[in-house]
């Protein structure tokens, strides 16, 4: 996999791109279909598969009081199209004068001059360019003047809905993650340090892992069945999202994971937490023996769930 970023790698040499155009932000049942055909066209053409995405996400610029919270970071995004198949990656730089360039600009500039793409792959309702004045019209009109190939994909449905990343955002937030999984195609994760929190979990005999992530979407307060993979390996956990009202002492939400059958220190070390389904809301208890029942309860519900799916 090779990454080059606009404008700071000024040459790319790679041999007749096929690229994929655009945010791909979570990397989803839709995205993939744009991906699956790029491959396919780049070894028709014997040419290398590509995919552009942009950073920060567009609307961070250009209306940032509306901007979302996104579902990957920049490393995560990079990642997931490396593992796609992508062997180039395009990162390009948004900027305020880029938010101003007009569509034939951007086509010119970057598609043209910078990667000397082939062909051009985008969703139905990619927009680009000035006012997103540019669409796949535009992209089509302008591929032919500059002599490459511009394709769409129609919008991916999974069963009544079309796949979006604001669809799927709109389900992590109300902590809808199994139907976000749906969407996604994989499990909803963030990834994060383990830092030392307060103990009271191996105290009562359930060890557990604070995370602490860069990751902007999280899901809102309640237990989760996760899985939480640990130097490659995946292994199933359950986790409590929240303040720990039993306790009292906690400003802010705190993401802490027991993980099953497995007791090694983890301070300081990274892993990948993935949402599989809610169990419950939080709530606080009268004391710790009638929480530390809810939490075994919550045990047997998660290892339930995991002899059902495939890790």
């Amino acid at each position: 996999m090779n990454v080059a970023h606009y404008p700071d790698d000024h040459v790319v040499k790679w041999h007749q791109p096929v690229l994929a155009l655009g945010n791909f932000d979570g990397l989803h049942r839709g995205h993939m279909k744009i991906i699956d055909r790029v491959r396919r066209r780049a070894g028709e053409r014997g040419g290398t598969p590509a995919a552009m995405t942009f950073d920060p996400h567009p609307p961070r610029v250009v209306r940032p009081d509306k901007a979302p919270p996104l579902l990957m970071t920049k490393a995560q995004r990079i990642e997931a199209l490396g593992r796609s198949g992508m062997q180039g990656i395009a990162v390009m730089r948004f900027t305020e004068e880029v938010s101003r360039w007009e569509p034939e600009v951007f086509v010119r500039t970057v598609l043209v001059e910078w990667l000397h793409v082939v062909e051009v792959w985008v969703g139905a309702n990619f927009l680009f360019g000035h006012a997103r004045g540019g669409n796949y019209s535009v992209l089509r009109s302008l591929g032919a003047r500059y002599g490459f190939r511009a394709e769409k994909i129609d919008p991916v449905r999974y069963k009544d809905f079309v796949v979006s990343s604001t669809r799927i955002r709109r389900l992590i937030a109300e902590g809808r993650v199994d139907e976000a999984g749906a969407l996604l195609g994989h499990h909803y994760f963030i990834d994060g340090t383990i830092v030392r929190g307060a103990g009271r979990g191996r105290q009562i005999g359930v060890p557990t892992a604070n995370l602490q992530t860069h990751n902007e979407l999280v899901p809102p307060t309640g237990v989760y069945a996760t899985t939480v993979t640990i130097d490659g390996v995946v292994r199933p956990a359950v986790t409590n999202i929240g303040y720990r009202p039993t306790f009292g002492d906690a400003e802010t939400p705190v993401i802490e994971s027991h993980v099953f059958d497995f007791d090694c220190d983890l301070y300081d070390r990274e892993l990948r937490l993935s949402f599989v389904q809610r169990l419950r809301d939080e709530r606080a208890f009268p004391d710790v023996d009638a929480l530390r029942a809810q939490i075994d309860a919550d045990c047997r519900s998660a290892r339930r769930l995991f002899r059902w799916i495939s890790l």
